[in-house]
């Protein structure tokens, strides 16, 4: 039987299981570890592309959290009003 791959961009499970705020931490220590520029080659290639996966994942939860925010809709008086429940991501 041949074992099923992921596609290059998809998110592993370890990164989809992180909140935005974790993500931000974890990419912000490979950003200062890349600039630094005390990572020889092989290492900067690997964290770099794991840092990518975690830019992605940054990007999708603000584009989640963007549409909840759009399904809500004020009054004159700034009380929400006609808010949708959301699906959240398993």
């Amino acid at each position: 039987m041949a074992k099923q791959t992921q596609p290059a961009d998809a998110i592993p499970d370890d990164i989809a299981a992180m909140s935005f705020e974790a993500a931000m931490a974890e990419l912000e220590g490979i950003v200062q570890r890349l600039e630094s520029g005390q990572v020889d080659l092989e290492e900067s290639i690997a964290i770099y592309g794991r840092g990518a996966l975690l830019r992605q994942h940054c990007e999708a939860k603000l584009k989640a959290a963007s549409e909840r925010v759009e399904r809500i809709v004020a009054d004159g008086s700034g009380a929400a009003i006609g808010t949708e429940p959301v699906d959240q991501p398993s």
